[in-house]
């Protein structure tokens, strides 16, 4: 794979279906563009005012959706730039990221949300890099 942007993540919006006793939220198909094949979903509970960072996939695509809750994600690229998005309650979406880029979230709602992650790969130890979170200055107090 060569050099990878903060470009190359896409944000697609999900359907919220209403539905008498509760809705229904569109995750993702097989047939979209952030389908890469399937290794493993999981969810990762995020308390409000968590920080959970950082992480850099060598192998893994991610597919990043908050169905409860709001979660706050900051990106970096080799380059340094930085991206950052907001997805949940707010803004149904989903986050697919590619392999290469650094990145960490907070929880940004009232109450503990919910990530799930639908990955390309199984997770592997030695394919995800991560760093302390002091090692990558970012000033999580201004969100």
């Amino acid at each position: 794979m060569g050099s990878v942007s903060l470009d190359d993540i896409s944000v697609t919006p999900l359907k919220r279906i209403a539905v008498s006793g509760g809705d229904v939220l569109h995750v993702m198909k097989h047939s979209e563009d952030g389908f890469a094949g399937f290794g493993e979903a999981y969810f990762s509970q995020v308390v409000s005012g968590a920080v959970k960072a950082w992480k850099r996939h060598r192998q893994m695509t991610l597919n990043l959706v908050v169905p409860i809750g709001e979660v706050h994600f900051i990106f970096i690229d080799s380059t340094g730039s930085i991206r950052e998005e907001k997805i949940g309650d707010g803004n149904y979406a989903r986050l697919t990221v590619p392999p290469s880029i650094w990145f960490g979230f907070k929880g940004v709602s009232k109450s503990i949300s919910l990530l799930l992650n639908i990955a390309d790969i199984e997770h592997m130890p030695d394919e995800v890099e991560r760093k302390e979170l002091c090692d990558i200055k970012y000033d999580w107090s201004a969100i």
